[in-house]
């Protein structure tokens, strides 16, 4: 018993220093062949060049100049409102012509200074009861043409215009659609104000006509800027007019035959496409 413990001690201290021998001989090995790695690395890689830092971007709605003036971009139709509609007329020209202002772009007399006392005293007159039209949904409002009559008599004609700022953009819906454009009024030579119009449409055909609504729309609103027919926003205006003139009665509309709840005039009759 006594010789066979030896001999396992024996074979204990063997098996123990071979491994030992092995683990060094393995490490020695693996650190070698690091140290050849690291330096055929070292000699295949060099330091990359510096990248140069990029120009900043430039603005290309405005940018500053050196000397601290401010720029505007010369396309001001290409605005944020253009990504909302799906095509244009491409009827902007942004050209100047020489001896005039840019009226697409500038903002040439803008609250430079009041109108004539004249002027002012036709622009607030109350409107005539008789000129007040209603929709069959009940807003009140003053036909385009009376608006072009008011300005004729207060600035006389010529003296005003309506000069468009952008190109007409069109959004499409089945058959027809609508379409927008920006105007702005000028008169003796002087933007007064800026509005966009709209217009829809039933089909391609009734474009032409719809920019000439657009144009209208356009005015009435820009119209608002100098007091005209100002009373048909106040909220006190509107009840009493509708009640003192108007009614509202069930009709049919023809189309559909449905029955239909609108407003009209007193002193109007029902008129296609509704009937009594």
């Amino acid at each position: 018993m006594l010789r066979h413990g030896r001999c396992l001690k024996q074979t204990a201290r063997l098996v123990s220093r071979r491994y030992i021998s092995d683990f060094h001989a393995m490490q020695e090995a693996f650190m070698n062949d690091l140290g050849a790695t690291s330096a055929k690395t070292s000699k295949t890689f060099k330091k990359a060049p510096t990248a140069e830092k990029p120009a900043a971007p430039v603005d290309p709605v405005v940018s500053t100049a050196s000397s601290g003036a401010t720029v505007e971009s010369s396309d001001p139709s290409q605005g944020p409102i253009s990504q909302f509609f799906e095509s244009s007329l491409n009827d902007y020209s942004s050209q100047q012509v020489e001896g005039s202002h840019n009226w697409s772009e500038t903002f040439h007399g803008l609250a430079n200074q009041a109108f004539p006392k004249e002027a002012q005293q036709i622009l607030a007159e109350p409107i005539p009861d008789n000129d007040i039209e209603i929709t069959p949904d009940g807003l009140l409002y003053l036909p385009e043409i009376k608006y072009r009559r008011i300005l004729n008599r207060a600035f006389g004609p010529g003296a005003w215009g309506l000069a468009p700022r952008s190109e007409t953009l069109i959004s499409k819906s089945g058959l027809g659609g609508l379409l927008t454009r920006e105007y702005g009024l000028v008169i003796y030579g002087r933007l007064v104000s800026i509005a966009r119009g709209e217009q829809t449409f039933f089909s391609d055909k009734g474009i032409p006509t719809a920019t000439e609504g657009c144009k209208s729309n356009a005015l009435m609103r820009c119209c608002k800027d100098l007091g005209i027919a100002s009373e048909l926003w106040d909220p006190r205006f509107i009840k009493q007019f509708k009640k003192k003139n108007c009614e509202e009665l069930f009709v049919e509309y023809i189309p559909t035959k449905k029955k239909k709840k609108i407003w009209k005039r007193k002193d109007e009759d029902v008129e296609y496409p509704f009937k009594k």
